[in-house]
C-alpha cells in the first residue's frame, strides 16, 4: 500500500527559503542591482546643506571629520616618516589625532607645520613626555598633549560641560580622558539628538559619528579658529 509522507512545516520553509534565494540571485544577476540599492538614504546634515560656496571654516572642518567616518579609517598611532608640510600617514588609518589633523586640513589649516613651527619656536612649552631634545615633524602634532598646548595658546577655550549643549557647535575639538588615563580627541558634529545634544566623531577603532560626549572625562574643548 502507497503511503503518503506529509512535509514537515520545517522542510516546507527551507524550500520556500531555497527558493526566494535563487530568485533573489537571478534579479540580481539580471538588473545588476544590490542590497545596497534597497538601502534608506540618510537626509543631508545641516552643512552638507550648504552650498559650496557658502561654506565656513567649521563647516569645512566638520565634513573633513565626516570623511572619515565615510573612508571607514581603522586605529593606528604607530610613529611613520612623513612628508612636511602637508605630511600624513596613509589614508586608511590614523590615529584619533589624525582625525583633528585631516579635519583642520579640509579647510585649509596644516596643524603639523603650524605645530611644528611654533614648537621650534617655543619648545619649552610643550610637554616633555617623550624625552625629545628638539621637534619631530613626523609625530608632534598627531600627539594629543601638543594639540592642547597649540589650542591653548591660539584656540578659544570653552566650557567642559557636556549638558550645555548651547556651547557646543559643529567644528569644534573635543578632547577626553579614558578611565585608563589615556587622552582622546574628537570632532563635533553637525547632528544631534532630540535633546539638542551634538554626536562626535572620533576614532578609537574605527572612525565613528557617535553619540559619545559624555561617554568619558572631557578635559578641555577648543574652537580654532576663534571667529
Amino acid at each position: 500500500m502507497k503511503r503518503n509522507f506529509p512535509i514537515s512545516s520545517g522542510l516546507m520553509f527551507l524550500i520556500i527559503a531555497c527558493f526566494a534565494f535563487t530568485a533573489y540571485i537571478f534579479f540580481m544577476d539580471k538588473t545588476g542591482l544590490s542590497l545596497t540599492d534597497f538601502s534608506p538614504v540618510e537626509k543631508p546634515s545641516p552643512v552638507e546643506k550648504i552650498a559650496p560656496q557658502d561654506l565656513t571654516a567649521p563647516d569645512l572642518i566638520l565634513l573633513g571629520a565626516r570623511q572619515e567616518v565615510k573612508n571607514k579609517t581603522t586605529y593606528n598611532a604607530s610613529y611613520q616618516k612623513i612628508e612636511y608640510p602637508g605630511g600624513d600617514v596613509p589614508a586608511n588609518h590614523g590615529a584619533c589625532t589624525d582625525v583633528v589633523i585631516r579635519a583642520f586640513r579640509n579647510a585649509g589649516y596644516d596643524l603639523q607645520k603650524m605645530i611644528h613651527e611654533d614648537m621650534m619656536a617655543n619648545f619649552a612649552l610643550y610637554p616633555d613626555n617623550w624625552g625629545l631634545t628638539q621637534p619631530d615633524s613626523n609625530i608632534d602634532h598627531r600627539r594629543v598633549p601638543n594639540q592642547i598646548v597649540f589650542f591653548k595658546r591660539f584656540g578659544r577655550e570653552l566650557t567642559i560641560d557636556a549638558d550645555d549643549f548651547g556651547q557646543w557647535h559643529w567644528g569644534d575639538v573635543v578632547y577626553w580622558r579614558f578611565a585608563n588615563g589615556d587622552e582622546h580627541c574628537g570632532i563635533i558634529s553637525d547632528k544631534t539628538l532630540a535633546s539638542g545634544k551634538p554626536l562626535v566623531i572620533h576614532n578609537a577603532g574605527i572612525a565613528k559619528e557617535e553619540n559619545c560626549l559624555d561617554k568619558w572625562e572631557i578635559t578641555w574643548h577648543y574652537r580654532f579658529p576663534c571667529d
